[in-house]
């Protein structure tokens, strides 16, 4: 069995690897596969709302194109990290039509 690397200081260990390919690579959860949690918050945010889903099983790029999409169809802004996305304002409506009709499950929390 070949030894997993998890993390290294040296600068052209890391760049041989990025350019073989052989770090792992995060692999987008099915739609159907997933339970999303959409809340509304506004703890830490000046007492503005924003509404969180949370729960994804996807790569950073596809997490922040769904949060684009999101985004655009709530028609407000947002950030996407840590396998959540964020929308400005009350829009959990919205957001969680959105998910179901892309397929997921869609919890409310």
């Amino acid at each position: 069995m070949k030894p997993k690397l998890v993390y290294t200081t040296d600068p052209e260990e890391a760049k041989r690897l990025r350019e073989s390919n052989e770090m792992p690579r995060l692999r987008d959860a099915a739609p159907a596969a997933q339970t999303i949690k959409v809340a509304l918050d506004r703890k830490r945010r000046g007492g503005k709302t924003v509404t969180v889903a949370s729960g994804f099983e996807l790569s950073p790029e596809s997490l922040e194109k769904l949060a684009q999409q999101l985004k655009k169809r709530c028609g407000a802004g947002g950030t996407s990290k840590d396998g959540e996305i964020e929308v400005q304002g009350d829009h959990a409506s919205t957001v969680m039509a959105e998910l179901t009709k892309l397929g997921y499950r869609i919890k409310r929390g």
